[in-house]
């Protein structure tokens, strides 16, 4: 799996966390939404990564996501950030992922 970073989110990303410790984790929020098969892609910022967490290769910083949550990503995706709608945007060649995607910083 890969993921590339726009230079766009790159910036932002690095303006919500500068100065922060921690990991920058691309979760699959099942909160709220019925049933485990059932999410959201979520950018997170947290201060620990958990034991089951694998690191993804990327072109900037590092990204962690669970290994048992995977199988709901893509094999290329691209974290890009829109000014228009003031979000961020995860993005595969097959599909958008979550168009309206924040960055939660815990």
């Amino acid at each position: 799996m890969k993921i590339e970073i726009t230079l766009a989110a790159a910036e932002k990303i690095k303006t919500r966390t500068e100065g922060r410790g921690g990991y920058l984790k691309l979760k699959y929020d099942t909160d709220g939404c019925g049933c485990a098969v059932n999410g959201v892609a979520a950018l997170w910022f947290v201060p620990e990564l958990d034991e089951n967490d694998i690191q993804i290769e990327t072109n900037d910083v590092p990204i962690y996501i669970e290994k048992a949550k995977a199988v709901f990503f893509d094999e290329q995706m691209k974290i890009d950030f829109s000014t228009v709608s003031n979000c961020f945007q995860l993005k595969s060649p097959q599909q958008i992922l979550n168009g309206h995607m924040s960055l939660i910083v815990k």
